[in-house]
């Protein structure tokens, strides 16, 4: 289907014939779900092994008693699991609770509040405090920053990660900047890894930003990889370490869609004098976080393969339901000028842009139909897409045959929209 070579006769049939194909299923009354990334019960299932795992031996191999208060940093088997993920010195890691958004608010509430480097170094002190968000982003990341009044500046992504020469151009230029997000590997929602010349570029942010500046790198998806081959994101520590950067950076990764979504272990990566600053804020919060759940993952993933091979499960279950997106995309939509996507080797979303002016009423549809889908805008900040495109996908809850059902209603809302709207501006 091309709609701008169309004729008014061809778009008023494709009409009638859309819209009587999208009433039959409005009447199916379905309830289908593709709003969040979330693993599915079949993922949580292969964790089920934690369960009794420590068989009543709560004392770490290091000899901690697990059951005790204490540790901020948490157990020294824990950090190490945090140091494969972040492919950094368990020295530079803290290991907390089941959630590494819970540590990015915290590590924000700090740098705005405390300071990251001394009581003055407090975003409060200043006048404005701004992040750079590339988009189409994470919705979580934008609503920490909308809880401290932070404003928000979009940065497009290409191919390759943030668009640097803007980042670059926007901190020369702007004191008032104070962080940046970034979802480096298998990006929220596009898929796409950061090259090596953007970590690099990152790295060395820390020499060009004003002073207190961080990087929150939210390594959300480091390992979950859904082909043999992954993809292969630089390493930013060690980078950093070139550039003699290496305060400017917070590196954040969890075990939420590893193991258990509600019950795993989160760390924060981080240099020596961002990790004591954030330790002091969270001894006035906590005497120490879950330390026998931090026991059972490092028992859970003892072995050279063991979190490479409890992986490869994941990508087991979730690939034929990214293939079924995929497939319908293709199918329906390659060669047409109704929409594109992007989507990569890995990850939890695929992203999906519309012709202009109508995500919004795709996802209003879709919902209509029985297909819940991600709010129209919620990968921008403020949920406002200034071209109304983007539409995240996540189809990893769904069962195989429930996602091919849901994409064809969302092919359908698509095509619908596109025609009524071709038709409208005539």
């Amino acid at each position: 289907m091309q709609l701008n070579n169309a004729t008014p006769e061809e778009l008023m049939s494709w009409e009638k014939s859309l819209s009587d194909e999208y009433e039959s299923i409005k009447a199916e009354n379905l309830n289908l779900d593709l709003t969040r990334g979330k693993p599915s019960a079949e993922q949580l299932s292969l964790s089920d092994g934690l369960d009794g795992i420590l068989n009543g031996e709560f004392t770490s191999p290091s000899g901690i008693d697990t059951r005790n208060y204490g540790g901020l940093r948490g157990i020294p088997e824990a950090r190490e699991l945090g140091a494969k993920l972040l492919e950094i010195p368990a020295d530079n890691i803290i290991a907390g609770g089941n959630s590494s958004l819970t540590l990015m608010y915290h590590c924000v509430m700090t740098a705005y509040l405390f300071g990251l480097n001394g009581a003055e170094s407090a975003w409060k002190n200043e006048d404005k405090i701004k992040f750079l968000c590339p988009v189409p982003g994470y919705d979580r990341h934008f609503s920490v920053c909308e809880q401290f009044n932070i404003e928000m500046i979009p940065v497009d992504m290409n191919d390759h990660g943030p668009n640097m020469a803007v980042v670059e151009d926007l901190l020369k230029n702007d004191t008032s900047i104070k962080g940046m997000w970034c979802v480096p590997k298998y990006s929220n929602p596009t898929g796409i890894v950061y090259s090596d010349e953007v970590v690099d570029r990152i790295a060395a942010l820390g020499k060009i930003a004003s002073k207190n500046f961080r990087v929150f790198w939210d390594n959300a998806y480091a390992v979950h990889d859904l082909g043999s081959s992954p993809a292969k994101l630089a390493n930013l520590f060690d980078a950093c370490s070139k550039h003699d950067t290496s305060d400017s950076v917070i590196q954040f990764a969890s075990t939420s869609k590893i193991t258990c979504a509600g019950a795993g272990v989160a760390f924060i990566g981080a240099s020596e004098n961002n990790l004591a600053a954030i330790q002091k804020s969270l001894s006035f919060l906590t005497i120490g976080p879950d330390k026998i759940n931090q026991l059972r993952h490092a028992k859970f993933f003892t072995g050279k393969d063991s979190l490479f091979l409890h992986m490869q499960k994941h990508a087991q279950i979730i690939k034929p339901r990214f293939d079924t997106v995929l497939s319908q995309l293709e199918s329906e939509f390659s060669g047409s000028d109704l929409g594109s996507w992007q989507s990569a080797n890995g990850g939890y979303f695929i992203s999906f842009d519309t012709r202009p002016g109508l995500a919004k009423q795709v996802v209003s549809l879709a919902g209509e139909a029985g297909v819940k889908l991600t709010p129209a805008g919620a990968t921008y900040p403020y949920g406002n897409d200034p071209e109304d495109r983007n539409i995240r996908i996540a189809p990893t809850v769904p069962t195989v045959e429930q996602v091919e059902k849901a994409m064809n209603v969302f092919v359908l809302c698509v095509k619908l929209a596109s025609v009524r709207q071709a038709i409208n501006n005539q």
